[in-house]
């Protein structure tokens, strides 16, 4: 198939592209570059420097794209709280844009990367995709909107999608060649990174936000997901769309890992001590967030290969090594 990709520069985006060419697709590549850079798009994808708001110069009837699996966005939770109008423009405009040049180009199929955001406060554990969504924070308030839009979307025009819903993703993507796709995100927020950047002294200190959580160890427990696992559901999502459906799917390990576990799965493996600043809370950061995958593993036929958080960790801390420390 002849596959249009938003975001493929990024983490998530850039490790489906490089799996969905290894599957024989053709793959066009759109990013802005204002979070990203080109480095990360694997060789054989074509890439179209371009907002995903202006999609409609690209995304035409003569184009011949078969699908398009769309990952473009902003994803810090805390910065949506702040500017919450960036994340309005880039996540939800942008992506009604792309839903209306799809109509026009009568491109049918949609993959879409979105959220455990969308879900909020848990008001039960672990959380399915029949569990309440009350987002606390703008970026799971846009992305909500976005599969709102899409279920209508289905509803309207002859149109199916899936959407996923990420836990946290973390790990690295081994290519194979000597390659490996990582987490490079500008600015950098995912505590994993981060925590790898001070155990290499690219960072002062690590600061850890929140001691104070209704949970064991007082800090959040996040459900961790090796991107090698989450970008493989993207494929099985993509070939079990059907028209007038739009699927939606939790992601994620089924375990919860704290926050302070996870510093201390990066100490294990990176043998590096480093220092850990306890800060205060930041505004829009639930207490607990693990799921269920029940509903992706019985029908799409998904797996989690690597689970444990230290796995995870260790291809993380492979990938960091490699970066210029500058």
């Amino acid at each position: 198939m002849k596959l249009l990709v938003t975001g493929g520069a990024g983490f998530v985006g850039a490790t489906v592209t490089r799996l969905l060419l290894d599957a024989g697709h053709e793959v066009i590549v759109v990013d802005d570059l204002s979070r990203n850079d080109a480095s990360q798009i694997p060789a054989g994808a074509d890439l179209i420097e371009l907002r995903v708001q202006d999609i409609a110069q690209v995304l035409t009837p003569g184009a011949g794209i078969d699908a398009v699996l769309h990952f473009a966005g902003l994803i810090a939770a805390g910065e949506s709280m702040v500017h919450p109008e960036w994340h309005w423009d880039n996540n939800t405009r942008a992506s009604l844009a792309l839903l209306d040049a799809m109509r026009v180009a009568e491109v049918d199929k949609l993959v879409f990367s979105s959220t455990a955001a969308v879900y909020g406060e848990p008001t039960e554990l672990p959380l399915v995709e029949t569990s309440p969504t009350d987002p606390v924070n703008t970026y799971g308030d846009t992305k909500l909107a976005i599969d709102r839009a899409i279920t209508t979307f289905c509803r309207a025009f002859p149109f199916g999608a899936t959407s996923l819903r990420y836990f946290n993703v973390a790990g690295a993507h081994d290519c194979g060649d000597g390659r490996m796709i990582g987490e490079r995100h500008d600015p950098e927020t995912h505590l994993i990174p981060l925590a790898l950047d001070a155990a290499l002294g690219r960072r002062d200190k690590f600061s850890l936000f929140g001691d104070d959580y209704p949970t064991p160890d007082g800090t959040c427990v996040r459900d961790y997901i090796h991107i090698t696992d989450l970008a493989r559901a993207h494929l099985l999502a993509l070939d079990a769309i059907q028209p007038g459906e739009h699927k939606i799917y939790n992601l994620g390990n089924g375990i919860g890992f704290s926050n302070l576990q996870v510093v201390q799965a990066i100490r294990e493996v990176t043998g590096l001590p480093f220092e850990v600043e306890h800060a205060p809370r930041r505004p829009g950061d639930p207490a607990t967030l693990f799921a269920s995958s029940e509903l992706a593993q019985r029908e799409l036929g998904w797996t989690a290969e690597k689970p444990d958080i230290v796995d995870i960790v260790r291809d993380a801390w492979r990938f960091h090594q490699l970066q210029d420390p500058t």
